[in-house]
């Protein structure tokens, strides 16, 4: 009996699991303690914030070369390389309390993060069954918030109740993501690919619709982490304390609605999922424009959080139109591609800020007005050879007779 339950434990799926739980308990941490770690032990000004925030997502930038790491290595034993990273580059923060120490903890860490973001997204692409594989990818991102749940929690526990020093902070919530790793390590068996995935960069004429899709999903993110953000505090005053309130709320409802958001795009299709997605955030960004009660702003920040579970549609999507020797290369191809939007928006967005907040939020309705026509050329049911529809249903012309 025991022997059955654990190789019914012993599946990708419950892998998947418990490695995305490693990843938010030490990128919470990272991020709730950076500004003050920054500020009060690293003597962080503005020009030093903005070059670190730019330093991290260099990694984003260098996720296609996941594939050239795959000539040494097997996917998922990248998968755990990563989390480690992920995890010592965030337990080590506290003890570097300098300018060049708190950089180089910083590209570590997102080293780590970003890597296993691409190796993860590839691997649970290989791994899932296409019938169920966005019902499960809902579940990850459920216990993903969970662990951040966890993670704001010892923060709180930790630093106001106990009293510890940032290092100490650091050094839990990295330390637990380094345990989880050697643990998944450890446990589960390497798993067999299906196919052979490919070693080299790929990119295809005829998915260009996903990276189309990808890459504005990356502008959409920009406005959501950087100004959405940064209007609560702005406008309309909310502290820090408030504002972990609000990320907490974000997380509890993510761990309850994203299986189901996930299993509803299973029995929808991605094209009427992220159809549905796109025109709620064109509401909630024009709303952002215009929104003087901060209530109304605090329900408009988390229903855009919570349409971020709908971007599983794009990668049920990819899945389904993808030679499946292609699902590694391109996995790091779409990060890539989904961190040009991250360097770019925020100095031209912050620029406009300065002439006027609501065109920053207007624009964004018109990126996602932009991204809704892409997602009406999804297929109703797509397939290799079936990947965009243009101009209606394809017409299938039949064969001449033979002579």
């Amino acid at each position: 009996m025991f022997t059955r339950l654990r190789e019914n434990l012993r599946r990708p799926e419950i892998l998947l699991l418990i490695m995305g739980a490693g990843v938010p308990i030490s990128f919470a941490t990272w991020q709730g303690l950076l500004n003050n770690f920054a500020i009060e032990r690293a003597q962080f000004g503005g020009a030093e914030i903005g070059i670190l925030q730019s330093l991290r997502e260099v990694p984003g930038f260098l996720a296609f070369a996941v594939v050239f790491l795959l000539l040494f290595v097997r996917e998922q034993k990248l998968a755990y390389i990563s989390l480690l990273f992920l995890g010592i580059g965030t337990a080590v923060t506290g003890f570097f309390p300098t300018i060049i120490g708190l950089y180089v903890t910083t590209v570590v860490m997102s080293l780590g993060y970003h890597y296993y973001e691409t190796t993860a997204q590839s691997l649970s692409l290989q791994w899932l069954d296409k019938k169920n594989a966005a019902q499960w990818l809902g579940r990850v991102i459920a216990v993903g918030s969970f662990a951040g749940i966890v993670a704001y929690g010892l923060m709180y526990v930790g630093l106001d109740i106990v009293g510890l020093d940032f290092k100490w902070v650091y050094l839990i919530g990295g330390g637990v993501t380094v345990l989880l790793a050697l643990t998944a390590w450890a446990l589960f068996p390497l798993f067999p690919a299906k196919v052979e995935q490919n070693k080299h960069l790929v990119l295809r004429k005829r998915y260009w619709l996903y990276y189309a899709l990808v890459f504005m999903s990356g502008a959409r993110r920009q406005i959501f982490v950087v100004f959405a953000a940064f209007m609560l505090v702005e406008r309309f005053g909310f502290d820090a304390g408030s504002i972990a309130l609000i990320f907490l709320a974000n997380s509890a409802l993510s761990m309850v609605l994203a299986p189901r958001i996930g299993k509803l795009i299973g029995i929808w299709g991605e094209r009427r999922a992220l159809t549905v997605e796109y025109l709620g955030l064109i509401v909630v960004f024009v709303a952002y424009a215009f929104v003087q009660n901060p209530t109304i702003a605090i329900g408009l920040y988390i229903v855009d959080h919570v349409f971020f579970a709908m971007a599983i549609a794009m990668k049920t999507y990819f899945q389904k139109i993808a030679d499946p020797a292609d699902i590694a290369p391109t996995a790091g191809v779409s990060f890539t591609i989904n961190h040009i939007a991250a360097v770019i928006l925020p100095a031209a967005f912050g620029l406009l800020w300065l002439v006027s907040p609501a065109a920053v939020f207007l624009a964004g309705a018109a990126m996602a007005l932009a991204s809704l026509g892409l997602s009406r050329l999804i297929p109703p049911n797509p397939e290799e050879g079936n990947e965009v529809l243009v101009f209606g249903p394809r017409r299938i012309v039949p064969a001449p007779a033979a002579e």
